[in-house]
């Protein structure tokens, strides 16, 4: 329905996620300064009733978009500009990996480089139970970290999602699925997404400790 100019990129509004079928736009605010919670556009829907566009998405945590009618395989590979990785464990667009070791083997830092030249628009990293530490460190660090795509912060384009392990296990699942949210959200821009989970053993661990 338009867009937004967000730093280095132009944020999409999008019509209402959960509107099925064939709609016809009456109204668009012409261009300007607006509040999210403003209305920009008018929609109507197929069956005639009218719907209020804003700037803003109500999605719920847990509730997949369902874009396609099937699932849509990876035929691409993703360039993470870790020469090792992109030789050796290629990783698809749109596909998933898993990085496996031992405390202290170097998992953050891999996860930095990934985040740095990987070859996407959007990084989400959640800190799924994480030492505070580790956080302080993602919010201290990327600030001065440059992306090789823009040349200016590599916090501008990454989304940080705090979850430290001092925070109650119920928050843990939810901060999974609230990075997988985020993903789905500008997937569906058509803008490249890289979420990183780290890590998802205390996913695991916390969901056990629910279950019991």
């Amino acid at each position: 329905l338009g867009w937004v100019q967000e730093l280095h990129y132009k944020h999409q509004i999008m019509a209402p996620m959960d509107m099925l079928g064939v709609a016809t736009v009456q109204e668009v605010k012409p261009q300007g300064e607006y509040t999210v919670s403003e209305v920009i556009a008018v929609l109507t829907n197929d069956r005639g009733q009218r719907v209020e566009c804003t700037m803003t998405q109500n999605w719920p945590v847990k509730k997949a978009i369902k874009a396609f009618p099937e699932r849509v395989y990876p035929r691409e590979l993703l360039v993470t500009g870790s020469r090792i990785i992109d030789t050796m464990f290629p990783v698809a667009r749109g596909g998933t990996a898993c990085i496996p070791g031992p405390f202290g083997a170097g998992k953050t830092v891999l996860q930095h480089l990934l985040s740095q030249f990987a070859a996407v628009d959007i990084v989400i990293v959640v800190a799924c139970g994480e030492r505070a530490g580790e956080v302080v460190e993602l919010i201290c660090e990327f600030p001065e970290l440059e992306d090789p795509k823009t040349g200016g912060s590599l916090m501008d384009r990454t989304i940080i999602i705090c979850n430290t392990s001092s925070m109650p296990v119920a928050a843990r699942e939810a901060s999974i699925y609230t990075g997988i949210t985020m993903g789905e959200y500008y997937r569906q821009m058509g803008r490249d997404v890289l979420v990183l989970a780290d890590s998802t053993s205390r996913w695991a661990q916390a969901m056990r400790e629910l279950s019991g």
